[in-house]
């Protein structure tokens, strides 16, 4: 029997395809005074939609066909060279992704029917993840599990909910920057955590349960910045 830890990439496959439907057929915009394009609720979804590829291409099958790729990259990170040696449990790279992914996301879009800022937050982990795909391959290691969407997918999406959010009433830099920031706090508590884990500092059942709530950050950080903004005296400059 397949472990569900490699079937759940599958799954999301699947869920991709119902969720581009809907990008296509239905109507997820919040604002339906612009474009879907223009629409930030619109873009959390098809951002969602372009993380369960990007997972894919991570956990099921890469570009150069390899299965379940990923977690041999990451425990090459963590100075595993023998995958069969390496101490990262599948069982972690599921309890970061379901969460980050397929509950953040769509949770992300529908707050931000009420809280534009919120569903742009999400962007801070497309954006985070770009960096960490992109910038080896710059420096000089190549492929890597998750590079060719974090290239045709993330990056173009990010920076065009950037501009996005640039020409919209109550997002601008500051909500940029909390995108930013969130992203870089979830990855940072997922990469510090399991360097944690890996040296005995933390359990195991402890390294799962901080994956699960990680993503949370992504809502907070968005929603504390702009609800401080919201707050300052209309006099004061953003």
């Amino acid at each position: 029997m397949v472990p569900f830890s490699h079937l759940w990439p599958w799954i999301g496959l699947g869920l991709t395809l119902i969720l581009l439907f809907g990008l296509i057929r239905g109507d997820l915009r919040g604002d339906r005074s612009v474009p879907r394009t223009r629409d930030i609720v619109w873009l959390t979804w098809a951002a969602t939609a372009a993380y369960m590829l990007h997972q894919f291409e991570e956990h099921g099958i890469d570009a150069q066909g390899v299965h379940y790729a990923f977690r041999g990259a990451l425990c090459a990170t963590f100075g595993f060279a023998d995958v069969a040696e390496c101490r990262i449990p599948e069982s972690f790279i599921t309890a970061v992704n379901i969460p980050v992914v397929w509950i953040a996301g769509p949770v992300c879009a529908l707050l931000g029917r009420r809280w534009p800022a919120i569903a742009f937050g999400y962007f801070g982990v497309l954006a985070a993840n770009a960096i960490v795909h992109i910038a080896p391959a710059i420096t000089g290691g190549g492929y890597n599990p998750g590079l060719l969407t974090s290239v045709l997918l993330f990056l173009p999406l990010s920076l065009w909910a950037m501009w996005v959010a640039l020409r919209r009433p109550g997002l601008g830099v500051p909500a940029i920057a909390a995108m930013l920031l969130g992203g870089v706090i979830v990855h940072a508590v997922l990469f510090l955590s399991l360097r944690a884990y890996l040296d005995g500092k933390l359990g195991m059942y402890t390294l799962l349960a901080v994956q699960i709530i990680n993503p949370a950050f992504l809502i907070l950080v968005s929603g504390i910045v702009m609800a401080r903004r919201s707050l300052r005296p209309a006099g004061r400059s953003p």
